[in-house]
């Protein structure tokens, strides 16, 4: 079963300057949504929010109807972050931990482990040291990592940059497919709007503290109704 994720006035300050002021989201459930902006607006600040990983000033998070997914990390909700971080093991060791956390049997963990870095292309890698593998290898090993745990919500922090297009290429194929085994809903920091337009069904403008416009893909880069909006889709505005 999927889950929808609605953020309902959310409001993050650090220090005097405010990055979030008052955002509202919808995504539905099944959905797979882009957020876009220039840097600094604080993509990556709500992405955090909503996975638990930082506490909002003031608003609110629902998943699935609940209030409190501050708690919900683990088979629910994963997080991919833009920059890969593996534990200190195997490849193998790093996707079966969360499994084992979960108090799956070993041989299971190590069944479900295996098919999850095949399916990342990362078969030959399962007994490598998971610090050696190349960025592109690595990313792959924590797609691997959050979804073997099959979450509900998928929340990827700019998965692809700095990757080359071979890993790009790999990574967006890599959330379709999991998006339609899954039905899961996904929500996807991204910097490239082209990325953007392949992977989601809709998008969303992060400016100024809130969400500036949210739209069907092909309505929201070829039609933007929001002024600021399109200066940021026409490479009017800096990333």
């Amino acid at each position: 079963m999927t889950v929808p994720l609605e953020v309902r006035g959310v409001r993050k300050a650090f220090g005097e300057k405010r990055v979030l002021d008052g955002v509202d989201l919808a995504v539905e459930p099944g959905e797979i949504f882009a957020l876009v902006g220039p840097s600094g607006v604080g993509k990556t600040t709500l992405l955090r929010i909503i996975a638990g990983l930082e506490a909002a000033d003031e608003g609110d998070v629902r998943i699935g109807g609940n209030g409190d997914g501050r708690t919900a990390l683990g088979r629910d909700i994963g997080f991919v972050a833009q920059r890969p971080a593996v534990f200190r093991r195997s490849a193998l060791e790093n996707v079966a931990y969360g499994l084992r956390l979960q108090g799956v049997e070993d041989d299971r963990a190590e069944r479900d482990a295996i098919a999850a870095l095949d399916r990342m292309g990362l078969a030959d890698a399962r007994d490598a040291k998971a610090w050696t593998l190349s960025a592109g290898e690595a990313q792959r090993l924590c797609f691997a990592r959050a979804t073997v745990l099959q979450p509900r919500l998928l929340l990827l922090d700019e998965v692809t940059a700095n990757l080359d297009p071979a890993n790009v290429g790999l990574l967006e194929r890599a959330v379709k497919a999991y998006h339609e085994e899954t039905e899961a809903t996904i929500l996807i920091v991204t910097h490239n709007l082209f990325q953007a337009r392949r992977v989601a069904a809709r998008a969303g403008f992060l400016f100024g503290g809130r969400i500036v416009e949210a739209a069907e893909v092909g309505a929201f880069f070829s039609d933007p109704k929001d002024e600021r909006t399109r200066a940021f889709v026409n490479g009017e505005m800096p990333y």
